[in-house]
């Protein structure tokens, strides 16, 4: 069920944060857009997220993003393991996606990408041989 896991980074200023990081990956971010009040990025595994302490105040105890291949088949997973749903499953700029916290706590959101960004992110890598953390 899961095709790709990032580890969420906080920040108030996206260019600053990026600029460090493509240094040390020595490449460009794949994934970048705005969604609400945050600035997002995606580079290697890393996962960007920039905006005002108010902004980022929801979803600061949050792990993710957790790209997966089917959202329902992973809500209906989560809800049997006796997880509640905090945020369900809405319609984002890269596909859909939802919050669930587990029943110790642990809080994820997971992310159904649309086919285009499986494919830009996940399959073509594949095929040349390349792992999604190198992008």
């Amino acid at each position: 069920m899961i095709l790709k896991t990032y580890s969420r980074l906080f920040s108030h200023d996206c260019d600053e944060t990026l600029a460090t990081l493509e240094r040390l990956h020595g490449r460009k971010p794949h994934l970048r857009f705005r969604f609400g009040e945050w600035d997002l990025a995606g580079i290697g595994d890393m996962f960007v997220v920039a905006g005002t302490d108010e902004s980022l105040a929801p979803i600061r105890d949050s792990h993710g993003p957790v790209i997966v291949r089917d959202i329902e088949a992973v809500e209906a997973e989560l809800l049997a393991s006796g997880a509640t749903i905090t945020q369900a499953i809405v319609t984002v700029p890269t596909g859909r996606m939802l919050y669930a916290r587990y029943a110790d706590g642990l809080h994820i959101e997971y992310v159904e990408w649309t086919d285009e960004l499986v494919e830009m992110f996940i399959r073509a890598p594949q095929r040349e041989g390349r792992l999604a953390s190198e992008l």
